[in-house]
């Protein structure tokens, strides 16, 4: 049986509708701070959180679990920097005290949701897992710190585990039944969405002076069934062997922020109004991924590698969402 922790969150949600397509017994732990119960499609689902220790001793009590994988984090880059007691005190305190009662009741397999922003705004593309990791923002600093802590764990209490550093999850689930969901949002493609849907006037454009060949940010964008699909590989080979315990997901391809909007266009045969905006503090040029290992060692490549195919699906949930949200 394997723990989800943020399972009513938007990568959650979706790794639990994998492992449960799968045949696999699950638990979903939520707050619902920032998920949603009704994204949860299946398993046994438990409202608490992370940072409670009796509620972590009643689930590993009750439920023979054997993996924890591991979603419950705060993640928004500038509220970390606006709020960082808050994100220290879950994503560090939290998960520390998640692997406390693991341990106590020998859990001893773990599957880390982790961050590129762990590499902050290294000098080279695209980014190996072997680049230096130099945060920039406090969210990017509890992935590094959590990472160590693993691996401080590993060496003292025999724990096997993984961390995912993943690229700029997008997209929703084909059946558009769940998909990426945050108030507020603040990631390029829902917003971008959000225009074509009239429920924006505009896209601001941070920076058109970038040393990229249009002058605006290039990110890799990883679709959210295709990481979900990486972690059940881990998953999967935490079960049978050893594995590294850090993996890079991504697609090895970037596209810049007017190559989004473009691609938003074509798709919802919508115009989106683009205001020129001035750069963002910390934003780097380019952050893509190399993912060769992921990919040599598991065998995971991405099934989404368009980017019109990602915005397509993105576009159907943005579509069919509104009435959850008005809920």
């Amino acid at each position: 049986m394997i723990l989800v922790t943020g399972g009513a969150g938007y990568i959650g949600s979706h790794m639990v509708k994998a492992l449960l397509k799968e045949g696999r017994d699950v638990v979903v732990l939520d707050n619902l701070s920032t998920g949603y119960r009704e994204l949860v499609g299946g398993g046994t689902f438990v409202e608490g959180d992370i940072n409670d220790a009796s509620t972590l001793d009643e689930i590993f009590t009750r439920f023979p679990i054997q993996v924890v994988m591991h979603f419950a984090a705060f993640s928004q880059v500038g509220e970390s920097s606006e709020n960082p007691l808050k994100y220290h005190q879950n994503n560090i305190g939290g998960t520390i005290t998640l692997l406390t009662r693991m341990l106590r009741h020998n859990v001893l397999r773990f599957v880390f949701s982790s961050s590129a922003a762990v590499y902050g705004s290294p000098p080279t593309q695209p980014i190996g897992e072997l680049s230096p990791r130099a945060p920039t923002s406090p969210y990017g600093f509890t992935k590094m710190c959590m990472e160590q802590i693993l691996s401080d764990c590993a060496l003292a209490h025999g724990l096997r585990h993984c961390s995912l550093r993943y690229f700029n999850a997008a997209g929703a689930d084909e059946s558009a039944t769940i998909g990426e969901r945050h108030d507020p949002e603040t990631h390029l493609i829902p917003l971008i969405l959000k225009v074509a849907a009239g429920k924006r006037d505009a896209i601001t454009i941070f920076g058109t002076d970038y040393p990229t060949p249009d002058g605006t940010c290039i990110r890799d964008y990883v679709h959210v069934s295709d990481l979900a699909d990486a972690h059940l590989r881990v998953l999967e080979g935490l079960e049978r062997d050893d594995l590294p315990t850090v993996f890079n997901v991504g697609t090895n391809v970037g596209f810049s922020v007017r190559e989004v909007i473009d691609s938003v266009e074509r798709v919802t045969a919508r115009p989106i109004q683009r205001i020129l905006g001035v750069r963002r503090p910390g934003d780097p040029p380019e952050l893509v991924a190399d993912a060769t290992l992921l990919a040599e060692t598991l065998g995971w490549q991405p099934c989404y590698r368009d980017l019109d195919d990602i915005v397509a699906t993105a576009w159907a949930w943005e579509r069919r969402s509104d009435h959850m949200k008005s809920s």
